[in-house]
């Protein structure tokens, strides 16, 4: 797969996603079926178009109110990933400025039309242009004289209540502990991939060694205690073969810290720490994937590190009968009932 931070013309005509894509949901991948779909039934190379920052937070840095800004389902190189798995030939991710917020509507379609964008998917309330002017009619409308196929994709729901499968409904389900419901969304267990930085290393002097993963200023989505699973997704920095006692695609059992740690922080920066049943080895510079399967609890103040680490015995206790029911997609065990 081919990156690019600009739209620009490529060997042969594409086929085209459009679209933030934060968390490559199942309403994203069924676009990304329909595009490669389409790629193979009229030649193209299939490619998607995404934005960095995402729109709203662009605007929200410009109006200086971070609090504007949506959570972060995903960071840039998580959805290069996603977007490779699904066999995506291009991905063109245009830095999202003050010019191109300026863009009218024909700008940007003329700039598709310039890569040689022959067929296009979006969701189906897709507004683009300044000042989001520009809608799917006007897209159509575009198409139709500059022969640019455009399709667009109706709602995806799912669950019980039919609920409307979007990057908003999953933030909401993840910031309200309902960690089940986003992976249902998502079509597999919300997960956080980052790099394992050196800590203040206070849980080895109680017992709980943990490794401090790299968030790299993103916003997350959810806070609190949950059930999690490690999986080594990189070798080292330099590309040491092993480290330790883990190695690429091994996965470990732990529970997770995601927060402010207010025991023993006075900052406000958020901070992802995971505590790992069978030990880490040595991960220190390695890429991790962490996958949150269940909230144990709120994060919460404590009178003293003694009563910390009780919590935390209990803690582990939760999460460990949490996980021995889950395989790691966040199936349950063959023969075993979910957790209630």
């Amino acid at each position: 797969m081919k990156f690019s931070r600009r739209i620009h013309a490529t060997t042969k005509p594409l086929a085209l996603a459009v679209g933030n894509f934060d968390g490559v949901h199942l309403g994203h991948q069924a676009i990304l079926r329909s595009t490669m779909a389409a790629a193979r039934r009229l030649q193209l190379d299939a490619a998607a178009l995404t934005f960095q920052p995402m729109p709203r937070e662009y605007f929200a840095r410009r109006q200086n109110n971070p609090a504007l800004a949506p959570a972060r389902l995903m960071s840039v190189s998580e959805k290069l990933t996603a977007f490779a798995e699904a066999g995506l030939a291009h991905v063109f991710v245009p830095r999202f400025d003050e010019r191109f917020s300026r863009q009218t509507p024909i700008d940007f379609l003329e700039s598709l039309r310039s890569a040689n964008v022959r067929w296009m998917m979006v969701g189906d309330d897709f507004r683009f242009g300044a000042k989001r002017i520009g809608d799917v009619a006007l897209m159509r409308q575009f198409g139709a004289a500059h022969g640019i196929e455009v399709e667009t994709m109706s709602d995806v729901v799912t669950g019980e209540g039919n609920v409307r499968v979007s990057s908003s409904a999953i933030r909401q389900a993840l910031a309200a502990g309902r960690i089940r419901d986003a992976a249902e969304m998502l079509g597999r267990p919300y997960a956080i991939t980052g790099r394992v930085t050196h800590g203040k290393k206070l849980g080895r002097t109680l017992g709980f060694p943990t490794a401090n993963i790299a968030l790299s200023g993103r916003k997350p989505a959810l806070a609190g205690v949950f059930a999690v699973k490690c999986k080594l997704v990189t070798r080292g920095l330099e590309g040491v073969a092993e480290l330790g006692k883990v190695d690429v695609g091994v996965t470990l059992d732990g529970v997770a810290n995601l927060g402010t740690n207010p025991v023993v922080s006075s900052e406000s920066r958020q901070h992802l720490e995971v505590f790992l049943f069978d030990g880490s080895g040595d991960l220190y510079g390695r890429r991790v994937q962490i996958s949150f399967f269940e909230k144990i609890r709120d994060e919460q103040n404590f009178a003293s590190l003694d009563a910390l680490v009780t919590q935390m015995h209990d803690d582990t206790a939760r999460a460990k009968k949490i996980l021995s029911r889950v395989n790691d997609d966040g199936s349950a065990k063959k023969g075993l009932q979910e957790h209630p």
